[in-house]
C-alpha cells in the first residue's frame, strides 16, 4: 500500500502548501510544467518521484525527466504525460499508448483544470490534477492525493485552496 500526491503545473512554485502534503506522501508524481528544477529537488528531499517534463520545462528538466512514463505501482500500471488529452480527445501518441500498455491509471497535467473521469472504452481511470502552482488562468490550486492497494486505487481526496493565499515560498 503507498499513498500517493499527484500534481501538476507547478510552474517554479513550492511552498509550504505544497510541501505539508508532499512529507505526508509516500511517493510524489508530478505530471509535467515543473518549471524551476529546484521543485522537484526540494520534492526528492521528501519523498521518492516520478516525474514527466511539460511544455514549459527547460533543457535542465527535460534532461531529468522524459517526456512520459509507464510503470507498476502496487500493482497498477500507470501511464504519464503532460499533454495528452482526456477521454474522448486524446492525443493518437496516447490512444496508441492506451491501447498498446492498457494501463488501469492515465495521468497528465497541461489544462490546469483538475478532472476525474473513468473511459470506459479504453478502461482507464483518467486523472488530472489540476494545477498546484500560482502561474496561469486557473482560481483554486489543486492537486489529487490516493492510496494504491493490490492494483487498485482507493481513498482518493481532491486538495483545494486559494490561488490569491501567500504562502512563504521555499
Amino acid at each position: 500500500m503507498k499513498k500517493i500526491l499527484l500534481l501538476s503545473d507547478t510552474h517554479s512554485c513550492m511552498d509550504e502548501s505544497i510541501l505539508k502534503y508532499v512529507k505526508q506522501a509516500d511517493e510524489v508524481w508530478h505530471a509535467g510544467d515543473i518549471g524551476n528544477i529546484q521543485v522537484t529537488d526540494e520534492i526528492k528531499k521528501h519523498a521518492p518521484l516520478r516525474a514527466v517534463y511539460g511544455n514549459i520545462d527547460d533543457k535542465e528538466a527535460r534532461l531529468e525527466f522524459p517526456e512520459e512514463q509507464l510503470f507498476t505501482c502496487e500493482g497498477m500500471k500507470v501511464y504519464m504525460i503532460h499533454i495528452g488529452g482526456y477521454p474522448g480527445k486524446y492525443k493518437t501518441q496516447v490512444r496508441e499508448q492506451l491501447l498498446k500498455e492498457k494501463p488501469g491509471l492515465y495521468i497528465c497535467g497541461h489544462s490546469h483544470i483538475l478532472k476525474v473521469q473513468y473511459d470506459s472504452l479504453y478502461q482507464v481511470l483518467h486523472l488530472n490534477p489540476g494545477a498546484a502552482g500560482i502561474s496561469g488562468m486557473h482560481q483554486v490550486r489543486t492537486m489529487l492525493r490516493f492510496v494504491l492497494d493490490q492494483g487498485t486505487i482507493k481513498d482518493l481526496e481532491i486538495i483545494e485552496w486559494p490561488k490569491n493565499k501567500k504562502t512563504e515560498q521555499v
